[in-house]
């Protein structure tokens, strides 16, 4: 289904209608293990459920068509993603990191990689010269996440490739806030994206789940998903039939989502009581034309500084009836989350944030919920 819009192919790719029954929906393949011959021949293609799945292979098919890559891996979690693709590295690679980016990818980049004789370093992504100091000595790879967690920062993805090929880097995007339906970094010199499912693909808050899409086929993939088939960290076929009919309805729900923020992020800006309201859509966002080049749309997730520090955030919090104070984004409710209380005993957000994933309630709903906790 070439030359498609990234909402058609999220309904039907991945998504046909099922050969042996011609059901629309398509089928759940819970086996664990499949028949094959007496020498181990595959029957079917499949042997076992950790090696291959056909419920996770439409996934994986889906996810493809929509990021625009030759091959497509799913993972147990977005941190199973992260995790495998990380090993994957040899000992004494070196990756730069963005200094503002969500938290578990902190701890693993300064807890773990060090054990595994990795190096990882931090910049300011949305800073190209920076980042290309930084670049001056060999890379094995660069990561980026844009916009970032959760200071939506936003970074240059084709400016941030050409920097990272130069010095010999692998270039990741962590594409979750984004989702393939507003932004492709494959198609901006990204090598890997990467994906929480859980969040927007979801769409539910009911299904956890990972996935890395190459934008080749090559030996680095062949290596992640072999580390994948034996350590194990895979995708749960109900969770990957859960997703897939996420996907279905994933370009409404991003318009939806995108539409409510517009009108919030405009509320808030103008408040007397928030400071600072971090979004890419907002002209005096210092990102804002780099995303207005590489991105659909703005997306529904921001933050923002609320006046009078950390005990004003929290009460602000405190108050709200519509909102849900929760981790995790991209489900249909609204949350709300002072990052800095979740973000362990080394916290690095502002004590003065709050960070919002924007539902699909009724936007004059969600306004008037906020407008009521401020005061």
């Amino acid at each position: 289904m070439s030359g498609l819009h990234p909402g058609t192919i999220a309904v039907h790719v991945g998504n046909e209608a099922d050969p042996a029954t011609g059901a629309v929906a398509p089928p759940l393949h819970l086996s664990t293990t499949f028949r094959h011959g007496p020498s181990g021949e595959r029957v079917a293609g499949y042997e076992y459920q950790r090696e291959g799945n056909p419920t996770n292979d439409r996934l994986r098919e889906t996810l493809k068509a929509l990021e625009g890559g030759e091959e497509a891996l799913t993972f147990a979690s977005g941190m199973a993603a992260m995790t495998t693709l990380l090993e994957s590295l040899p000992t004494g690679a070196s990756v730069l990191f963005p200094n503002d980016c969500y938290s578990g990818l902190r701890m693993l980049f300064e807890e773990f990689l060090p054990e595994r004789g990795i190096t990882a370093d931090t910049v300011d992504m949305s800073d190209l010269d920076a980042v290309r100091a930084a670049c001056a000595t060999p890379l094995s790879m660069l990561w980026i996440e844009t916009p970032s967690n959760p200071l939506m920062k936003i970074a240059d993805i084709a400016a941030l490739a050409q920097l990272g090929h130069a010095a010999g880097a692998v270039v990741v995007a962590d594409n979750t806030f984004a989702t393939p339906l507003l932004q492709r970094p494959l198609t901006l010199g990204a090598d890997i994206v990467m994906h929480s499912t859980t969040k927007y693909f979801g769409g539910h808050s009911d299904v956890l789940g990972g996935a890395l899409v190459f934008a080749k086929n090559d030996a680095l993939a062949h290596k992640v998903a072999h580390r994948l088939h034996v350590t194990g960290a895979v995708l749960a076929p109900f969770s990957a039939w859960l997703t897939l009919r996420g996907c279905r309805s994933l370009g409404a729900r991003m318009a939806m989502h995108c539409a409510n923020a517009r009108k919030i992020v405009a509320f808030l800006a103008a408040h007397p009581a928030i400071e600072r309201v971090n979004w890419p859509g907002l002209p005096t966002h210092p990102g804002h034309a780099v995303a207005a080049q590489q991105m659909r749309d703005f997306g529904a997730m921001l933050s923002i500084e609320v006046r009078g520090g950390r005990e004003a955030a929290l009460a602000m919090a405190g108050k709200l009836r519509i909102f849900t104070n929760a981790t995790s984004l991209g489900g249909c409710e609204s949350l709300i989350e002072h990052r800095a209380s979740v973000e362990g005993p080394n916290p690095r957000s502002p004590q003065n944030l709050l960070r919002i994933s924007v539902g699909l309630e009724d936007a004059e709903d969600l306004i008037a919920d906020l407008g009521q906790a401020l005061g």
